[in-house]
């Protein structure tokens, strides 16, 4: 019981940290409403979540909190795309964490698409599932990919240096080459493997029950395919506890009650009787160029269309003037 109390005041510490550094930054700013009330809005945002939401990676990726808040916000905020390819969702990515590194987005789509090229089309769920256990795990899945070399290679697992490093930076996963990904290893040795990391890893890990009963169905398997299979492991998702089952991966009733709070008072405007026909129906209106309702944009394409319409009804409008004259 000792370690898991120890991980807790580490990340209680890491927070408390980074909320005396942004007092810092923006002293000036928090002085006029009082460092009181600072500390509670940032830690009322540590507990829902949002205080990841535009902050440096090596903030996102601090503490498994944060990791989970980062994979939640990222769902909630595009659950409704449909096929992008690997480097649209890292652009998507970025619009929450700007320096989001391009590395882990590509490992994700690696998982989903195996051998197929990258520029392919995944749906959102199958590369938020990979996204997930590849952004959440990392740490542990380059050292599993380093024992899956090293049974690969005939080595001694128990030989492999399990990273140590809290700096953030993600290392090179090995190579892993045609015979590796064509005859994978033993799944029973390397579950060995895998339970025998998980009790000296320093990072997170998925339940080894979970990966036990992941690997039971198969008697060989590749690295790429034991990422499928976790990613794909309903138990694992729900222990991770960040996202919904996959087939509620629409439904957000929290999102929609909040979106439903702030267009309430656009609705209740809409249905004034005779606003609208009064606003339309005065000279001043009459004298407006006509416009079309500006169309929502996609997240990953630029808005072209509302500026052109602009243009358009500009030219139009200057054209009316001088036929008047």
């Amino acid at each position: 019981m000792a370690k898991p109390k120890r991980k807790t005041q580490r990340h209680v510490l890491t927070y408390m940290e980074d909320a005396v550094c942004q007092l810092l930054e923006n002293r000036e700013d928090i002085s006029q409403y009082g460092i009181a009330r600072f500390f509670t809005e940032y830690f009322n945002s540590v507990c829902q979540g949002t205080h990841i939401l535009f902050r440096e990676f090596s903030f996102v990726q601090a503490t498994p909190h944060n990791r989970v808040s980062f994979l939640r916000a990222f769902w909630r905020c595009f659950r409704t795309v449909d096929l992008l390819t690997m480097k649209e969702y890292h652009c998507l990515l970025q619009l929450l964490c700007p320096d989001f590194p391009l590395e882990l987005t590509q490992k994700a789509a690696r998982i989903v698409l195996m051998d197929d090229a990258m520029d392919c089309l995944m749906s959102f769920s199958d590369f938020l599932f990979a996204f997930q256990i590849q952004f959440y795990y990392s740490e542990f899945l380059d050292s599993v990919a380093a024992i899956y070399e090293d049974l690969l290679s005939g080595k001694n697992p128990n030989t492999v240096i399990v990273p140590t490093s809290s700096s953030g930076q993600h290392r090179q996963r090995p190579a892993l080459g045609e015979a590796g990904m064509l005859e994978g290893v033993e799944a029973s040795l390397f579950y060995q493997c895998l339970e025998n990391l998980c009790d000296r890893h320093k990072y997170s890990c998925p339940p080894p029950a979970l990966v036990k009963e992941a690997l039971s169905n198969v008697q060989r398997l590749t690295f790429y395919g034991f990422l499928m299979a976790l990613s794909k492991h309903h138990g694992i998702n729900q222990a991770l506890g960040a996202l919904p089952d996959k087939g509620d991966l629409m439904h957000d009733p929290a999102m929609d009650e909040e979106l439903e709070r702030l267009l309430l008072p656009f609705l209740r405007l809409a249905q004034v009787p005779g606003l609208v026909n009064s606003v339309t129906a005065s000279p001043e209106a009459s004298c407006l160029p006509s416009r079309t309702p500006p169309r929502v944009g996609s997240p990953w394409r630029p808005l072209h269309h509302s500026r052109k319409v602009d243009g358009e009804s500009d030219a139009s409008t200057e054209e009316t003037d001088e036929s008047e004259t």
